[in-house]
């Protein structure tokens, strides 16, 4: 008897999720209810939410690097600046653009993408975000247990004295596992928190984390005279040299969050109505310069006091001397890591999980398999410590994001101007079926888009393969590819269309859940009319045998 409880726990079937009743799929297994559209309820996302949303995102360790990256390969803060405001202009396009869709169709971008992709095509999409997200999510988790690490080093400095007492082969020590599992457990109760209200972590990271880098700056000033340091700083790059770096200095600014112009959706779907999702145009450009001028001005100062270009600004933080703003300082990085990485990766790769086995995988457990299989199985401090050539690789693989942001945009608005049919992107025999699940247009666009820039990203992973002038297409391989895969989708779709997929008038979720609701409401009425006539009738019979 006590083992029967067990047996049913361990039975696949009582893992599987209850299929909502407003699904539009033909089955449980092709969706279910965090796939479907957000019902009216669940849309609570404001202006200020993806305020707030952005300006976290903006202040992170990633955008940080970035910017003082750029100082490293020659470029003067008066060159970098620039190509990072023109990046995330055109990045902030391109958001708003996936982005209305997500909030006018009140779906994810995995479904969504099946509009353009094909039904079955959409999932080389889905499973490249979901590698993506993994990857980079362990990544940060990393990141992250350095920010513990530097809390506990200025509240108890003997921590750095602890011996080490795994192998030295392990590439990571006892101390920096212990961070590890801390900054883990700290990370994992955020996995259980729906996507409707993990926005007040957001809110409260974007009130907590922008003074402590104004306090950084304000550090790097005084320490600093602008005079001998941000502003005495000049490039040292010269003709063709300087054009492109210029320009892969832009293409980076595309590629920090060039995953998210293709995933917005994930996001603004939850939004109150489309127009809060176009504060973006404007907090986008002006958060994530603001934050890499001060990234910039940071890292040009710690190169004048400690004589090294101190990328990662845990590394900075490690040199103080001052015990208190150390560890306020990286509780600070620590909080804005755990958001960017809840954000861009944790519910991205969930969303992606549900799609791929919508029967069993939710956004809640598709965050908690994240944080157990990016957390542990890929072994992140291996990673950084002996495959920088897979770290390239990884990072280079964004060339498909560029393509996947191209085919989306011109399909939504202007391939089928905006009239898609919502419930038939869960049907797998739908009108966006097209050829055996796939678009062959889109798959053309891919591919012409995609492998030009591959002679450059095998040239990043191994300077002494020779590819010749061909590397510098890898240098703009998200605009690049963007605009190539734009134009060969547009231009295929325009003389090959197809017919089936284009309908007169866009097919909402609202508008087929108020339909239902009439048709409910026509068949309670027809019954209760048809139960007075029997009434009635039955009154009539009793009458005339009365009268008889």
């Amino acid at each position: 008897m006590p083992k029967q409880p067990l047996r049913a726990y361990l039975s696949p079937s009582a893992w599987a999720l209850e299929p909502s009743p407003s699904t539009f799929a033909p089955a449980s297994k092709w969706s279910n209810k965090d796939m479907d559209p957000v019902q009216p309820e669940d849309r609570t996302w404001s202006t200020y939410n993806y305020v707030a949303y952005w300006i976290s995102d903006a202040t992170n360790a990633a955008v940080w690097e970035l910017a003082s990256s750029m100082l490293a390969v020659g470029l003067s803060w008066r060159q970098a600046l620039p190509a990072i405001a023109v990046g995330h202009i055109v990045i902030a396009i391109v958001m708003v653009l996936n982005g209305t869709a997500g909030a006018r169709l009140h779906i994810a971008f995995p479904v969504l993408n099946r509009s353009s992709f094909g039904f079955w095509f959409s999932y080389f999409s889905v499973i490249s975000r979901v590698v993506l997200s993994m990857f980079w999510f362990g990544i940060q988790t990393y990141t992250g247990s350095e920010c513990v690490y530097q809390m506990l080093k200025a509240i108890w400095p003997s921590v750095q004295h602890i011996p080490n007492r795994l192998a030295p082969g392990a590439n990571i020590t006892t101390v920096g596992m212990m961070c590890y599992f801390l900054y883990w457990l700290i990370q994992f109760p955020f996995m259980f928190v729906s996507p409707q209200r993990i926005r007040w972590l957001f809110l409260v990271k974007a009130i907590i984390v922008p003074p402590t880098w104004l306090a950084m700056l304000i550090w790097a000033v005084v320490k600093v005279p602008t005079s001998s340091g941000l502003f005495s700083e000049h490039a040292t790059l010269t003709g063709s040299d300087f054009s492109w770096g210029w320009l892969n200095a832009l293409n980076s600014a595309f590629g920090i969050y060039s995953t998210l112009t293709v995933n917005i959706p994930d996001f603004t779907r939850y939004a109150k109505n489309e127009r809060s999702t176009y504060v973006q145009l404007a907090i986008i450009p002006v958060a994530f310069t603001l934050a890499s001028f001060v990234g910039i001005a940071v890292t040009s100062a710690g190169i004048v006091l400690y004589g090294a270009v101190l990328w990662d600004p845990l590394q900075l933080i490690d040199r103080w001397d001052n015990r208190a703003a150390a560890f306020f300082a990286s509780a600070a990085w620590l909080l804005t890591t755990l958001g960017t990485n809840i954000s861009a990766n944790s519910l991205s790769a969930a969303n992606d999980m549900t799609v791929l086995c919508p029967r069993y995988i939710n956004i809640r457990r598709g965050q908690v398999l994240c944080a157990i299989l990016a957390g542990w199985a890929l072994c992140p401090w291996e990673i950084l410590a002996s495959a920088q050539g897979f770290l390239t690789f990884m990072s280079g693989y964004t060339v498909f994001l560029g393509p996947f942001a191209g085919i989306m945009v011109t399909d939504y608005w202007l391939v089928h101007r905006c009239k898609v049919d919502v419930p038939a992107m869960y049907d797998p025999h739908g009108r966006y079926r097209y050829s055996y699940g796939f678009n062959w247009r889109a798959v053309l666009a891919v591919v012409c888009s995609v492998g030009p820039t591959l002679p450059g990203l095998v040239n990043a992973i191994n300077t002494k393969v020779s590819v010749g002038n061909d590397k510098h297409l890898f240098d703009i391989a998200w605009i690049f590819g963007f605009t190539v895969a734009s134009v060969i989708y547009y231009v295929t779709s325009t003389l090959f269309p197809a017919k089936e997929t284009f309908i007169p008038h866009a097919i909402l979720p609202d508008d087929v859940t108020a339909h239902a609701d009439d048709r409910a409401s026509d068949d309670l009425e027809k019954a209760s009319l048809d139960k007075v006539g029997v009434r009635e009738d039955i009154k009539s019979t009793l009458s005339v045998e009365h009268d008889s």
